[in-house]
């Protein structure tokens, strides 16, 4: 019986890799009872959320049109809106594709806006495993490995050697992901004249 390989697409099979990558057993759930699946359990979700954080990544970046609140702001704004209940990081709130001065609290963007004002937000937010793009769930499990070599191998020696791997991944990870949109131009008008003058 030949036996192929598949994606990790989940959470229990993103941790089970990487602790197969410090040579500790896999996991097959989080309920497993051991200090594997406890490490695991317990570190997972903060540290899956602090990876798609670190950078914008693509595949996680979402827009949203906000709902402006009834409540105006205490002071200093105009107007209240909510962001949406999957956003993680707001990059950019815009109005007529133009980007907008603004805040977070909280759960709320605030801003100086008129009341007819579409308010949009471009921001990331916690897509599921399945979605992930190879290069990144390669980057969490090796960034996972570093943790677990720690916490769960207390391996000084592997946890470096899986620190070091983890940057790399994730460095390579951001390259590739940042190829998903249109290059940007550098304007050389200015370079252009100066040259012609």
């Amino acid at each position: 019986m030949a036996v192929t390989s598949t994606t990790a697409d989940s959470p229990v099979d993103i941790c089970s890799r990487a602790l197969i990558l410090i040579g500790a057993e896999p996991i097959t759930s989080f309920d497993d009872g051991n200090t594997e699946a406890l490490v695991s359990v317990n570190m997972y979700e903060d540290f899956a959320r602090a990876a798609l954080v670190n950078t914008r990544w693509r595949f996680a970046t979402n827009q949203a049109v906000l709902n402006l609140l009834s409540d105006a702001p205490t002071g200093r704004y105009d107007r209240a809106y909510q962001l949406a209940n999957d956003t993680l990081m707001v990059h950019a709130i815009t109005v007529s594709d133009l980007q907008i001065e603004y805040q977070i609290y909280g759960d709320m963007v605030y801003a100086d806006t008129a009341e007819s004002d579409v308010v949009i937000a471009d921001y990331t937010y916690r897509p599921d495993e399945e979605y992930w793009p190879s290069y990144f769930t390669v980057a969490v499990e090796f960034g996972l490995a570093n943790l677990f070599a720690t916490s769960i191998a207390r391996d000084a020696s592997l946890a470096q050697l899986m620190s070091t791997s983890a940057r790399q991944a994730m460095a390579k990870a951001r390259s590739v992901d940042s190829q998903q949109q249109t290059t940007r131009r550098i304007p050389s008008s200015r370079f252009i004249t100066e040259r012609r003058s």
